[in-house]
């Protein structure tokens, strides 16, 4: 008890004291100031106006200063991603990019070319997308009997997409499009579908009953692209008055749970006809199976397309032109990924290479080296540039100084790991200290640029604790990973420097 009240009586003794001192460097400072101020007053207003204007001058660049040390600045990622490309300046500027850099853009140009030449014909694109077996093509041909194919599929696809021209009421010129039914074992056809529909001004949606969960999945990503629909439900002439009347109520309710802005003359019943076995009795009272042809019903289809036309000639070019444009975009961030991936990797190994050069050359490498040396600052400024970010020096200085500690308590798993490795190798005999030295150092170094590019696609950022932490996590992991591409780099290098 007697040594507790002796220290609370030390503490606020030495609190005492610091208010002391703190009133006191306070009264010096206002008189110094006042002092200063009185003789600024008394001499030329020159004199005056330039001293306000340098000490205005230290005190914003002291407060910019502070911002640049504490405030982190946005990634360049970021601001992509939060600026949807949906005009065609845009898109062209970020291709012209990508093709300076090197990236595949052939698929989203093929898009803009296609997107061109479909605006330079002026015509209206219907798309007739639904499962297989929901009756599309036979709809379309009973929409259009005896219509011709009018243009192949769009550059570079083999799958089965059709054209085939229609004129409405009106003198419109329409494509209407057959593409390949959705729910296929084939690999491709449900997405190339999918992007059909997006080139389309107007998508027909066909089903033969109530939704299935994959209608509904595929009826809501149509829903985003922001475009009118039709919602047609086929093969209707199989269903009597009461079953068909519940049938479009259930899918009105599917379309309200979706969320889509609908009338009710876009949700149509149809039958597209076709053949059809009956049960035939004979004269003699024998029964054979025989088949007769349904009429077609299209009819309320055609009404609901004109009126779709009409009501929303307007709208049906900006909302292609807005679809096309993020389909082009989202190919080009698929290439820009892959470009990223590939070139990521390259860094790495340049890096892992360069830190196996110095193991070799120094013997017995400290784990200091990997996190505050010249490879590892460059690897890491390297791999934010690549991946949009803009990480200050502090940044990339606390991410490897935090990271020093992790792969320093990783160290002895990957001189084990390196051993067994080099082991793999035939021939190679008895295993010098300093290749798995080597090998262990490059071990480190592959796995810290691993686990950092998986930090920049998660977040689009370097943020040094959260990427130190997610390398110390997955270390071990990443070390197994690359043991046979680090030891065969190693013996490779060392093999040069004896023949040198």
């Amino acid at each position: 008890m007697k040594l507790d009240r002796f220290i609370r009586m030390v503490l606020g003794i030495a609190i005492l004291l610091l208010f002391v001192l703190g009133i006191a460097a306070i009264l010096f400072v206002t008189e110094s100031a006042l002092n200063v101020w009185d003789r600024l007053l008394a001499g030329p207003r020159l004199l005056l106006y330039g001293y306000v204007g340098a000490m205005s001058a230290l005190l914003l660049a002291a407060v910019w200063l502070v911002i640049r040390l504490l405030v982190r600045r946005r990634p360049q990622a970021a601001e992509r991603r939060s600026r949807a490309p949906l005009t065609r300046a845009e898109i062209e500027a970020r291709l012209r990019a990508a093709d300076a850099a090197g990236i595949e853009t052939a698929a989203p140009a093929a898009e803009l070319a296609e997107l061109s030449s479909r605006q330079q014909a002026g015509t209206v694109h219907l798309c007739f997308f639904g499962e297989i077996s929901s009756g599309k093509s036979s709809l379309l041909r009973a929409l259009v009997p005896g219509a011709d194919v009018a243009i192949s599929a769009v550059g570079g696809s083999t799958l089965d997409i059709r054209h085939f021209r229609w004129t409405n009421d009106a003198g419109v010129e329409v494509l209407l499009t057959d593409v390949p039914g959705t729910g296929g074992v084939a690999a491709g056809f449900d997405e190339a579908a999918m992007r059909e529909a997006r080139r389309a001004q107007v998508v027909i949606f066909v089903c033969d009953g109530d939704l299935t969960r994959a209608e509904k999945a595929a009826l809501e990503r149509l829903l985003a692209l922001d475009k009118p629909t039709v919602l047609v439900l086929n093969k209707s002439d199989r269903y009597d008055a009461g079953e068909q009347a519940q049938l479009m109520q259930r899918l009105l309710e599917h379309l309200q749970d979706l969320g889509g802005e609908w009338s009710r003359d876009q949700v149509v019943a149809v039958s597209a006809g076709g053949a059809r076995e009956v049960v035939e009795r004979r004269a003699d009272g024998s029964e054979t199976l025989a088949q007769r042809q349904r009429p077609a019903d299209v009819g309320v289809l055609v009404v609901a397309i004109n009126r779709l036309l009409e009501r929303e000639r307007g709208e049906l070019d900006a909302r292609r032109d807005r679809a096309v444009f993020r389909l082009a975009a989202e190919q080009l961030a698929e290439a820009e990924a892959r470009y990223r991936e590939q070139r990521s990797q390259q860094i790495i190994r340049n890096s892992t290479r360069k830190a196996v050069v110095g193991a070799l050359a120094a013997v017995s490498p400290g784990t200091d080296v990997l996190i505050q040396g010249y490879v590892g600052t460059t690897m890491t400024r390297a791999l934010c540039r690549l991946y949009g970010a803009a990480p200050r020096d502090l940044d990339v200085e606390e991410f490897l100084s935090l990271s020093q500690s992790r792969a320093g308590r990783a160290l002895p798993l990957s001189l084990a790991v390196a051993g067994n490795g080099l082991k793999a190798f035939p021939g190679l005999g008895t295993v010098a200290g300093g290749l798995v030295h080597a090998v262990a150092y490059g071990l480190l170094f592959d796995a810290l640029g691993r686990s950092l590019v998986q930090t920049l696609k998660r977040h689009g950022e370097l943020q040094p604790a959260q990427a130190a932490d997610e390398f110390g996590d997955s270390i071990g992991e990443h070390i197994e990973a690359g043991v046979q591409q680090v030891a065969r780099m190693a013996l490779a290098e060392r093999e040069r420097q004896r023949r040198e």
